[in-house]
């Protein structure tokens, strides 16, 4: 990844033309790479679709690499947008100290507000079949590493690392620790199942996309099961402090008799 070199012409500080040119490349490049991977995409091909000639890639992107590395910086920028102030909303609660069951559901709700963002970022406001296909590709880690190190550095990382910390304080566990951990990404399978399977998901809610109306459904279904499950947790974590408390109480009792 070292090898890569930054973009000869970014966005900032150019023309308008160039900005159009290099964003039409962009979104051909995802279409292309999310349809036949980065080996099955070629340059030529992502220029035809671009509508420019084949040079100009090399004018703003250097080689395949590049354009490859830059669709991924773009489609991390898109979804910060989205993401970015739900996990500055999560980290400035998390800096609140106590366990008050107030203070909980200030958790709880910090959670469900991350997990509507990427709702959001997925149906509401449209992440489009190839952008879903480009991420598919990546994930299934037969692309070059450079998109996880991008994706995971720029998003998945913060998302996950603030959504760990606000489930270990619900419910009393560590935030590395695995359970903390399978409840964080059992909870956002929620909605990354209708992202990552959408042909069987949408086959059985009888339609081929979510739309605004199936979203909304789709949030509050999830908000629900979501509320549900860590007010469970957090009752099981108040359950365990009170027996802790009265087996402290008993040893304490037990020693002053003797």
């Amino acid at each position: 990844m070292g090898s890569i070199k930054r973009l000869r012409h970014p966005s900032t500080g150019g023309n308008a033309r160039g900005d159009a040119t290099r964003l039409r490349i962009i979104e051909a490049a995802i279409e292309l790479f999310g349809e036949h991977g980065f080996e099955g995409a070629s340059t030529r091909d992502i220029a035809a679709r671009a509508g420019v000639n084949p040079p100009a890639l090399q004018y703003y992107f250097e080689n395949k690499k590049g354009v490859y590395q830059t669709c991924a910086e773009y489609l991390a920028d898109d979804a910060w947008m989205y993401l970015e102030p739900v996990i500055s909303h999560a980290t400035e609660v998390l800096r609140q100290e106590g366990d008050t069951p107030a203070l909980i559901d200030t958790f709880i709700e910090a959670f469900i507000r991350l997990q509507e963002a990427v709702a959001d970022r997925m149906f509401v406001e449209g992440c489009v079949p190839n952008q879903r296909l480009f991420f598919a590709r990546e994930q299934a880690g037969h692309e070059p590493s450079m998109a996880s190190e991008v994706l995971t550095r720029r998003l998945r990382l913060p998302l996950n690392n603030v959504a760990a910390e606000l489930i270990a304080r619900i419910t009393g566990t560590a935030a590395d620790d695995p359970v903390t951990l399978i409840r964080m990404l059992s909870l956002h399978g929620q909605v990354l199942i209708f992202h990552v399977a959408p042909r069987i998901t949408f086959a059985l809610l009888g339609s081929k996309a979510i739309d605004a109306k199936k979203g909304e459904l789709l949030k509050a279904t999830v908000r629900a099961q979501t509320r549900s499950l860590l007010e469970h947790w957090s009752r099981e974590r108040r359950a365990r402090m009170r027996c802790e408390q009265r087996s402290e109480t008993s040893l304490a009792g037990g020693a002053e008799t003797r």
